[in-house]
């Protein structure tokens, strides 16, 4: 091994940093804010066809206000279907179907809901730091393991660290705004 192997290293820990950050991205905007956002509905799956399908690949989402997003199925045999699995989700939304699209309504969130959602909110965003952690420990032990194997030298190893140490602050810190965005979005309404 040799230093274009550090740097494969390098960009593989960016990489994996990268994912749980759009990990955790996805998963956020799937938290409920009171405002209308169709990223709400990504975890919906509906029965259609004999197998479960995500709710945007058998029906149109549209918000036409700040508070209703709005399902037009593509196949109006699925409206059942389709609001069925708006219920028994876990957002506790109460869609209304009206024979041609089905309108779901984005209650206002109260003060204790608000907070229940920040905690869980903090919850995943610590996860995803644990997992930038656990990558950034794998790199290491993969630099300390090539030093001790005559791989590399002393000071490849240090500023390979020093990168790794930096790459990891990075990803921190993106986790961090997004856990401070959410939270203003969720407790500042």
């Amino acid at each position: 091994m040799d230093v274009s192997d550090v740097k494969g290293l390098q960009a593989e820990v960016r990489k994996r940093m990268s994912g749980h950050i759009d990990y955790v991205r996805k998963e956020m905007a799937q938290v409920r804010t009171g405002r209308a956002t169709t990223g709400l509905l990504d975890g919906i799956h509906v029965e259609a066809y004999g197998s479960r399908m995500p709710l945007n690949q058998v029906a149109g989402l549209s918000i036409p206000e700040p508070s209703m997003i709005v399902a037009q199925p593509f196949d109006g045999s699925l409206m059942g279907a389709i609001e069925r699995a708006i219920r028994a989700s876990d957002l506790g939304l109460n869609p209304a179907n009206d024979g041609k699209v089905i309108r779901i309504p984005i209650p206002a969130l109260n003060d204790e809901r608000r907070k229940e959602l920040s905690r869980h909110v903090h919850k995943m965003t610590e996860e995803a730091r644990n997992q930038v952690r656990t990558v950034r420990r794998d790199a290491n032990d993969k630099l300390k393991k090539m030093l001790k194997e005559h791989e590399i030298s002393e000071d490849d190893e240090k500023r390979a660290l020093a990168e790794v140490q930096k790459a990891t602050d990075e990803h921190i810190k993106s986790i961090d705004e997004l856990q401070q965005k959410k939270d203003a979005e969720l407790l500042n309404r």
